[in-house]
């Protein structure tokens, strides 16, 4: 009889199954380099194919105990808990989720050890990074933290990304687990089943806020958790992985030259470089505001409740609950927020230099402030304000406060809202369009141009009353 190992054409001794250079039972493995022992009739040890293998299709395991499966595939023991199907750690009968297995030794800690140490990877178990300096477990049977390029990698073609678990994709790319929300595709956070928009991960621990913590903090960006932008007084949260936030620095910089700015997100280059998410609107080259796909012109961003069915609707602001200022300070008077913006936006500064003069000259006198206008019939479609008219003869007179020159609002609906005016009082218009703001490159600030304004009306009021004016609608820009 052939010796029982593969490829051996010794004679067997008697009453065994091997020849005399295979009786041994410290047969070391074929494969080259290698001396750990071989397993049963073969000739090769466990890592290197030797002993009995799983009968999975296309699974080349090592068959646990004795049965004909893998511990993946269900074979050796399994944990004894109730509805659990994990396999059982070492001599323990339990995994180690519940329990199995060798526990790390640092007090209090109940997390299993990693390989041959005696803690967990949070106390130092386990192989850690090769890179100087870097304490971080090492991924799969790489010597390298994920932050170091270890473990295995997206399969998206170009993708240099860790792959999740299983899933052979990032995060970005499907991997991992997602939100069981209908129709999110976002990924889920931490133990949860859920993203961080649908409530998934870590809350912010202030009370009545139900954002997700950021990083390993307690609270939210907005009441100071993560981490924070590094620039002395500066209270914002430090962009991507800096140590610093956008107004300082921080974050991918805009690719185009000689430019500073922030690059948006996925983009990579800023606002005004064409980064960000374009209008869907045709012809709209503006930029899409928030989670919406419109620019704020075309009713895009988080509206104001009080005028959203408005023409000319306003974006809401969280600092005003969601409102407006304009409405805020209308709908709650009383509001201390309303007191502030009564006393700092610029339209009351135009409104109150107006006030002021008219006391020492009379053709100033009978101005009316941010007032809407309506029709015969109140038909609220056409509810427009101006910010201060006066109707002379048949002349209206409007002034307009178009804070940075109204840069942000489409000029189409700026056409019908001269339209909608027009139905409403359908004599002449002077419009006087005055921007109080600093854009490229001014240097007068609001005081001189208030009064360089005040000029501008009295010498249209005046020819008005002449009657030099002989359009239908004439339109001024100031500081444009």
């Amino acid at each position: 009889m052939k010796c029982h190992i593969s490829n051996c054409l010794n004679q067997h001794i008697p009453r065994g199954k091997y020849c005399e250079l295979h009786r041994t039972s410290k047969r070391i493995c074929a494969e080259p380099g290698c001396d750990k022992k071989a397993r049963d009739t073969y000739d090769k040890c466990i890592t290197h194919g030797g002993g009995v293998r799983c009968i999975e299709p296309g699974c080349n395991n090592s068959a646990c105990s004795k049965s004909d499966k893998c511990k993946t595939h269900g074979g050796g023991d399994r944990c004894v808990e109730p509805g659990c199907n994990t396999s059982a750690q070492s001599k323990s009968n339990k995994c180690i989720v519940h329990g199995g297995g060798k526990r790390c030794i640092e007090p209090g800690c109940k997390k299993s050890t990693q390989g041959t140490s005696d803690r967990c990877i949070a106390h130092g178990g386990g192989d850690r990074c090769v890179e100087p300096g870097c304490k971080k477990s090492t991924q799969g049977t790489s010597d390298r933290c994920i932050a170091h390029g270890g473990g295995d990698k997206c399969i998206e073609p170009g993708c240099n990304n860790s792959a999740r678990c299983k899933f052979g994709k990032c995060k970005t790319h499907g991997g991992g687990n997602r939100c069981v929300e209908l129709g999110c595709t976002k990924s889920a956070q931490g133990t949860t089943n859920r993203c961080v928009a649908h409530g998934g991960g870590t809350r912010c621990v202030e009370s009545g806020c139900n954002k997700g913590a950021i990083g390993k903090s307690e609270k939210c960006a907005v009441h100071g958790g993560g981490v924070r932008c590094t620039e002395p007084e500066c209270k914002k949260s430090a962009v991507s992985k800096s140590d610093k936030c956008a107004a300082h620095g921080g974050g991918p910089r805009c690719i185009e030259p000689g430019c500073k700015n922030s690059a948006r997100r996925k983009f990579n280059k800023c606002i005004s470089h064409g980064g960000g998410t374009v209008c869907i609107e045709p012809e709209c080259k503006k930029l899409a505001r928030g989670t919406s796909d419109k620019c704020a012109a075309h009713g895009g961003g988080t509206r104001c409740p009080n005028c959203i069915h408005w023409i000319d609707s306003r974006c809401g602001s969280s600092k005003y609950d969601g409102y407006c200022a304009t409405c805020f300070k209308r709908v709650f008077p009383d509001d201390l927020r309303s007191t502030i913006v009564y006393e700092h936006t610029k339209e009351i500064m135009v409104r109150n230099a107006i006030t002021k003069v008219s006391y020492s000259n009379s053709l100033f006198q009978g101005f009316i402030h941010d007032r809407s206008l309506y029709t015969g019939n109140c038909d609220c479609t056409h509810r427009r304000r101006v910010d201060h008219r006066k109707l002379i003869g048949n002349t209206m007179l409007a002034v307009e406060t178009d804070e940075f020159a109204h840069k942000g609002y489409d000029e189409k609906d700026e056409e019908i809202r001269y339209d909608d005016l027009y139905m409403i009082h359908s004599g002449k218009w002077i419009y006087i369009r005055f921007n109080p703001d600093v854009i490229r490159g001014q240097t007068t600030d609001i005081e001189d141009r208030i009064t360089i304004l005040l000029d501008v009306i009295e010498k249209q009021i005046q020819r008005i009353m002449s009657e030099e004016n002989t359009e239908l609608v004439e339109i001024i820009k100031l500081f444009y």
